[in-house]
């Protein structure tokens, strides 16, 4: 798992939370730190006034409270970056997303990976692809589609810490290699 240990503990904190209020508020949790992660991805200046040991407190929950007022957050998620600001981790706000992405991700039985390719390839082939390597893995499966034209052909596979390289051009290298070494 990703992130720092701060992060780490309040994104456990807020996931226990969710957990004894339903499945439903665990999702809703979630969502709420995605969105306002994206703020803080957007406006690296709302960031730096979070760090910034200047502003107070009380300064910074007025920011964070304007931002949730125009992102509609209410109730525990509120109080948790309300929490955040009192003590002086607002800015920690994007790893503490990330954590719980994780952790969401790993109760839902969900592995997140990337797909890479020397061509871009059609929704409609997305969706095979994904529904034949959730059949191989037995579960539900994220994947992001990219395009890299240097590996020339074939695929690239990562899904968690597992890559599976069937690209060209590390078929090629392999043969370079045997080639050197007179195989």
């Amino acid at each position: 798992m990703s992130g720092n240990i701060v992060a780490r503990r309040y994104a456990r904190a807020l996931f226990g939370l969710g957990v004894k209020k339903g499945d439903s508020q665990i999702e809703s949790f979630g969502k709420d730190l995605a969105a306002l992660s994206e703020v803080f991805a957007a406006s690296p200046e709302v960031s730096a006034v979070f760090r910034n040991p200047i502003f107070s407190a009380e300064d910074k929950k007025a920011v964070v409270g304007k931002i949730m007022d125009k992102l509609e957050i209410q109730g525990a998620v509120r109080n948790f970056c309300l929490l955040l600001a009192d003590k002086g981790r607002l800015d920690e706000l994007p790893g503490i997303s990330s954590v719980y992405a994780e952790l969401l991700d790993e109760a839902q039985g969900v592995k997140r990976g990337v797909f890479v390719s020397a061509v871009k390839i059609a929704g409609k082939k997305q969706g095979e692809i994904i529904q034949q390597l959730e059949d191989q893995l037995k579960a539900k499966l994220v994947l992001d589609f990219e395009v890299d034209p240097d590996i020339l052909g074939g695929v690239v596979l990562k899904v968690g810490d597992q890559v599976l390289d069937a690209s060209l051009k590390a078929q090629l290298s392999i043969l370079k290699e045997t080639i050197r070494r007179g195989e």
